[in-house]
């Protein structure tokens, strides 16, 4: 069978109707509860116009009414459109156009004036639902578009008069559900995952502690039987490692616990009063902040409940992994490894050397540039390549989806993303950064998250970023530019080349440091490689590295 994701919750509500879904800023929301919430929800999209295949962005933070529009616009087959809250007016403009939403879910008064200020660009946008009191600016602009073109304000207040009924036609399997990416390389770009693709990878076909569920029978059945487990979701649900725990531990029956903004303290409270079993954050951005208030708080909260911290969506360094197991040996510390366009792909493990290895798998494979497969033990550096249930492609670039997803000669379609590796003996594939971020000095490939990796071990870095710089005798040199704790004293260029030589080659030492306040990332919280770059040359330039 085609797994449709609303069948899938709706199946998990039916079979633990009073076991609690949602916590949220102090709420408990059950299974059936946030079912009829949801069911209102679609009702009041489907009144105002919303149907089957039209794509709806949410441009929203986390609440509850975040995850009720999202299971929402899925009861209705319409299509989900994450938007990163962070992004100026211009990067708005473009998701919305980009992803040709038809309708928009907002809510905060400055958000609301960033709509208003971008709906005469986004000519495709016929309505407007606004969470909580609709602003005048936003009426504004609504009611003054140029030719004629009315743009409907829905309150999101309306959905409480809705019926929550499942009075919803049929569904496939064969949705979509449209997922952009950080745009780390350029703009975003928007992944169509099929609900069934979607379930079978990033959701890991309903059980990431076994063998894949076969039909919602089995769902049901084993969601009876399996205890509820209390995850906290620290990153926004607009992020795509967010979105795939959601709905994973929705299908486990799990509780979700989500807060409005990432707060530190917030969270180790939580852990306390919510008795949260595990976290989910994203890398070092969101595990250095915690691990220091852990820390600080070690004593003064009870922790007996939390017995895993997970990171997904970006590299997290065992430096923080050290620290955490200082602060509760017990942990089981997780790094999963996926994206937007291959979903979950494993765990990724980090070795005495700060190599970042994956474990032999049927899901992933080394190709060289013609896509034959690279033997386990060659040596030879390659692509890895994502196997199985993998996206349609990109929204609206054809060009872009024929090179990331491309059908090998007996059919099989992979998703290469730029992830550059080799295959040990064993089958082991060993995670050597992306080739966009490949350094070459003098001949020799040195890639930036290998570098990256040692880097963050160091006892007084934070965070780093390798980039290149020009060099005259080798063409690039390896630069890194690093914060360090807080309060720690600047260690010299010399210590930090001591520091990686342990574990490096010595053509991939930073020959070059700069130090900033602050390593400065995207707002999806991914690594901002053009600013590290500009940094280090400006730093350059001026003789004010320390080199």
């Amino acid at each position: 069978m085609k797994f449709n994701l609303a069948d899938v919750f709706e199946t998990v509500a039916d079979a633990v109707p009073e076991r609690i879904a949602l916590s949220y800023e102090g709420r408990q929301i059950s299974y059936a509860e946030l079912d009829r919430l949801a069911n209102q929800v679609a009702h009041l999209l489907r009144d105002s116009g919303i149907g089957a295949h039209d794509n709806v962005s949410l441009f929203l933070k986390n609440s509850i009414e975040h995850v009720t529009s999202l299971l929402g616009l899925l009861k209705i087959r319409a299509v989900p459109v994450n938007v990163n809250y962070r992004y100026t007016n211009a990067e708005l403009q473009y998701i919305f156009d980009n992803s040709d939403s038809r309708a928009i879910i907002v809510e905060l008064p400055e958000h609301q004036r960033s709509v208003a200020q971008i709906l005469p660009e986004t000519p495709m946008v016929r309505t407007v639902f606004v969470v909580g009191e609709i602003t005048d600016e936003l009426a504004a602009a609504a009611a003054s578009l140029p030719g004629g073109r009315a743009v409907d304000i829905v309150s999101f207040a309306g959905a409480a008069s809705q019926s929550d009924g499942r009075d919803f036609e049929p569904r496939t399997g064969e949705e979509l559900y449209l997922l952009y990416t950080g745009g780390t390389t350029g703009h975003p770009k928007g992944v169509m995952w099929q609900h069934d693709d979607f379930f079978r990878k990033p959701l890991s076909g309903g059980n990431p502690y076994g063998e894949a569920r076969q039909d919602l029978d089995e769902i049901a059945s084993a969601v009876k039987d399996f205890g509820s487990i209390a995850f906290l979701l620290a990153a926004p649900l607009m992020h795509g490692a967010a979105s795939y725990s959601l709905f994973t531990f929705f299908t486990l029956g799990g509780r979700l616990v989500i807060q409005r903004d990432f707060d530190p303290a917030k969270i180790v409270s939580s852990v306390e009063t919510d008795r949260v079993q595990i976290i989910l954050i994203v890398g070092d951005a969101m595990g250095m902040p915690l691990v220091e208030e852990l820390e600080r708080r070690k004593d003064a909260v009870d922790l007996s409940s939390l017995f895993s911290v997970t990171s997904g969506g970006a590299i997290w360094s065992q430096h923080v992994r050290d620290r955490l197991l200082a602060v509760k040996p017990d942990l089981l510390l997780r790094d999963n490894f996926g994206a937007s366009e291959s979903g979950n792909d494993g765990e990724i493990m980090m070795d005495e050397h700060g190599n970042l290895k994956v474990p032999p798998t049927d899901k992933m494979m080394v190709v060289d540039d013609r896509l034959n497969k690279i033997e386990p033990g060659s040596g030879e550096v390659g692509y890895i390549a994502r196997i199985g249930n993998v996206p349609l492609g990109y929204h609206k670039d054809p060009e872009k989806s024929a090179k990331t997803f491309p059908t090998l000669p007996d059919g099989t379609r992979i998703s290469i993303l730029g992830d550059m590796g080799t295959v040990e003996a064993d089958g082991t594939i060993v995670f050597l950064g992306r080739g966009s971020q490949c350094i070459n000095t003098g001949g020799e490939k040195v890639y930036a998250e290998e570098v990256e990796a040692v880097l963050h071990a160091h006892p007084v870095i934070a965070d780093a970023l390798v980039v290149p710089v020009p060099d005259e005798r080798y063409g690039q040199r390896v630069a890194a530019v690093v914060a360090l704790t807080e309060g720690a004293i600047e260690p010299s260029v010399e210590d930090i080349g001591e520091h990686c030589r342990k574990t490096l080659a010595g053509y991939k030492v930073p020959r070059t440091v700069v130090f900033v306040e602050e390593v400065k990332r995207t707002p999806a919280g991914k690594a901002d490689y053009r600013w590290a770059k500009n940094t280090a040359a400006e730093a350059c330039a001026t003789a004010g590295a320390a080199t």
